[in-house]
């Protein structure tokens, strides 16, 4: 069975982007030996353009070979001119308003379908995993679906915002795996989900 990692950025207060919805301030924190660790152990969560700039676009997916994400998520990537801004990996975007995918490699899943989408996923053969890439309501949707949790935490408060997780999701137990802090105040922790 693989397993869907939920691998997001947050602020401390736990928020995944403003009340807007913008999360680009946490980029200034992608530097430096933070970078370095991005790019050596998770290059398949970084974009086909940032793969080019880095130099690691030639690099195998180490961790994933899915990326599931919500419409929000996925449009600042559309809005940018890039339709498939993933292409290394199996694209699935959860919509309930794009009615046709804007490019061959991206899959558009729609309503209820996704759980029974990540459900077929996991039960794949394969040695590489799913990568939940967001947005909150998404991954309050799978929250029940979602066995590991790869936190990267920004030394920002927004105060109020997009929650990790939106709606859907209930009390449950995670191990705490590795925590890693960098120099810049980025703290990676990752877990594991306890299921009984």
């Amino acid at each position: 069975m693989r397993t869907l990692t939920y691998f997001v950025a947050c602020s401390v207060d736990g928020f995944i982007a403003d009340p807007d919805g913008d999360a680009s301030s946490m980029m200034k924190y992608v530097d430096g030996e933070f970078l370095e660790y991005l790019t050596d152990r998770y290059p398949d969560t970084i974009a086909e353009e940032g793969r080019k700039a880095l130099g690691v676009d030639g690099v195998p997916n180490r961790r994933f070979d899915t990326v599931i994400q919500g419409t929000g998520s996925y449009r600042l990537g559309l809005d940018a001119g890039f339709p498939s801004p993933y292409g290394h990996l199996r694209e699935i975007v959860a919509s309930r308003t794009l009615t046709e995918s804007p490019h061959p490699r991206v899959e558009l899943v729609h309503g209820d379908r996704l759980v029974e989408r990540v459900r077929e996923l996991k039960a794949e053969d394969g040695p590489l995993g799913i990568w939940l890439c967001g947005g909150s309501k998404v991954a309050g949707s799978l929250f029940d679906e979602v066995d590991e949790l790869v936190v990267k935490t920004y030394p920002e408060v927004y105060g109020a915002g997009l929650p990790m997780f939106g709606a859907g999701s209930s009390p449950a137990a995670f191990a705490l795996e590795e925590c890693r802090v960098f120099g810049n105040g980025v703290i990676v922790r990752t877990y594991s989900r306890v299921r009984p």
